[in-house]
């Protein structure tokens, strides 16, 4: 266990060990060290949110009991719609590897949870236990595991304060202070996701920035919006889903600190760079990432699984783009995609490979000459990277079906490989119409998510990896925003209705995972 920085894991430089180490008796150790007045179950529910159950620790007895046993919950409010009230009862049960010291609750140790049946297996409806088995059944018929990585970007929105150093609009890419009016409030966000999750990658200011939001909402009326990004690093797949809802529930309660609001809707005004959720892949035999060949070029494994999310493509938007707004943000030539393709660098295309060290290392010995010493990454860097993905994201059902995606490709070789070959461009794709005619087009609705999941359904539920009652469920989901003629209505209208009637679109689902 190093020790020696400031942003560890604080139970791990308690019980001096790594969190994939922990055990019971090191929580104990845990909880009387730091005086810990009781112990917080965390687990993700249908909606894709944190929810928590609160349970004081008067002995050391209580306290082994809940650790070693869980608590029980009601799985019928829980997964509202899903799961019959008649059969409810679930287990909720921490894993060790996931505690940490609640930054926002001095006297909580936190967990989080996974759902398991009275049976004493994991609840097949829980999002978790979908991407979990999806996880699984990539490994076993692959050989392979797969690392993911998320982008989180979001709004910080605060009340407008000077005017001093004003920001420009859609120039907020990799801003600074002065400019930049929400650093220290990034820092606290990145400096506790640091220390309970050790994934993050960067922080950066992104595009958009809005001096007043127009809105009817009085959460956001009139308030100064930034747009962020905390990218991550690459984790097992089933990690990620866990890191990425747990950080978006740091990021939205250090903003309610400071008296922001943070909220990831993939739009929150025309003209503002929408809020993507990217996610990178990357495939790993052994340890070691296997994304290019030894000619330095991508290998065949990784065209495989770029074919197989082409594959699902248009499917996935029915996790990935979960509410009409995600439908204002997928538009040509707003880095946000609109067909289904891949290539090399380039933010037009839905897939992108970007750089990756490949051909290149030791960048800085040549503006540094006077380092001798080289560095070997023996892991290596290379990532493909899916753009069309938004803020509604439900993230584990995503990333579950891009598992599968990935799968299917790796499975059906010559199919995922003839997809790769056909669907592979170069350069603009939306400055070349004879092109852009060609590739297949993503949805462009709620509505038309639904109805290509729903033709699809079988990708998903082959082997048992999603129930239908979930793909049922995220179907109801989409039909309800009832938007299949909401772009031809919004273009009918006169400027002003129009733009009145977008931001109530883009500003209704401010939270909704």
């Amino acid at each position: 266990m190093d020790s020696s920085f400031t942003l560890a894991n604080p139970v791990s430089l308690i019980v001096g060990k790594d969190k994939e180490s922990f055990t019971r008796e090191d929580l104990i150790k845990v909880i009387e060290a730091r005086a810990i007045e009781r112990i917080t179950f965390h687990y993700t529910g249908l909606d894709g949110k944190i929810k928590e159950l609160k349970i004081p620790v008067a002995n050391r007895y209580q306290a082994e009991r809940i650790l070693a046993d869980g608590e029980r919950a009601d799985g019928s409010s829980l997964f509202k719609g899903m799961v019959d009230s008649a059969v409810s009862d679930v287990y909720v049960v921490p894993l060790y590897h996931s505690a940490f010291l609640n930054p926002f609750d001095a006297g909580s140790l936190d967990l989080m949870c996974r759902y398991v049946t009275p049976e004493g297996n994991l609840a097949p409806f829980a999002l978790d236990t979908i991407l979990t088995n999806a996880s699984d059944l990539f490994r076993k018929n692959t050989g392979l595991d797969l690392y993911a990585l998320g982008e989180l970007e979001f709004f910080l929105l605060s009340d407008p304060g000077d005017n001093l150093y004003p920001a420009e609009k859609q120039r907020g890419y990799h801003s600074s202070a002065p400019f930049m009016k929400s650093g220290e409030i990034v820092n606290e966000m990145v400096r506790l996701i640091t220390q309970l999750t050790g994934t993050v990658k960067y922080a950066h200011g992104e595009v958009g920035y809005v001096d007043s939001v127009r809105s009817d909402i009085p959460e956001i009326m009139g308030k100064r919006a930034e747009q962020l990004e905390i990218e991550f690093l690459p984790t097992p797949i089933v990690e990620t889903g866990d890191n990425l809802v747990l950080s978006r529930w740091i990021i939205r309660n250090v903003a309610r600190k400071h008296g922001c609001v943070a909220t990831f809707t993939p739009k929150i005004e025309e003209g503002i760079a929408g809020t993507g959720l990217h996610v990178h892949m990357e495939l790993r035999r052994e340890g070691r990432n296997i994304m290019r060949g030894d000619d330095g070029e991508l290998s065949p494994e990784a065209r495989k699984a770029i074919g197989g999310l082409c594959h699902y493509a248009d499917s996935l938007t029915a996790f990935g783009n979960t509410v009409s707004s995600a439908y204002l943000r997928l538009v040509p030539n707003q880095e946000a995609p609109t067909r289904i393709c891949w290539s090399d660098r380039n933010r037009s295309a839905m897939i992108r490979v970007p750089l990756g060290w490949t051909k290149q290392d030791n960048l800085a010995k040549l503006l540094n000459p006077q380092q001798v010493e080289g560095f070997q990454d023996p892991q290596g860097r290379q990532t493909f990277e899916l753009r069309s993905p938004d803020g509604s994201a439900i993230l584990h059902l995503l990333l579950a079906g891009i598992t599968m995606a990935a799968e299917y490709g790796l499975t059906h070789p010559e199919e995922s490989q003839a997809l790769a070959d056909k669907l592979y461009v170069v350069g603009n794709i939306f400055k070349n119409r004879e092109l852009l005619d060609k590739l297949p087009a993503l949805p462009k609705s709620c509505v038309e998510s639904a109805q290509v999941l729903m033709r699809k359904r079988d990708l998903y539920e082959r082997n048992g990896i999603f129930p239908a009652s979930v793909i049922e469920y995220v179907a109801k989901l989409l039909m309800a925003e009832k938007d299949e003629n909401m772009n031809q209505t919004l273009m009918d209208l006169p400027a002003d209705d129009r733009l009145h009637e977008t931001r109530k679109i883009m500003h209704k689902d401010l939270h909704r995972h």
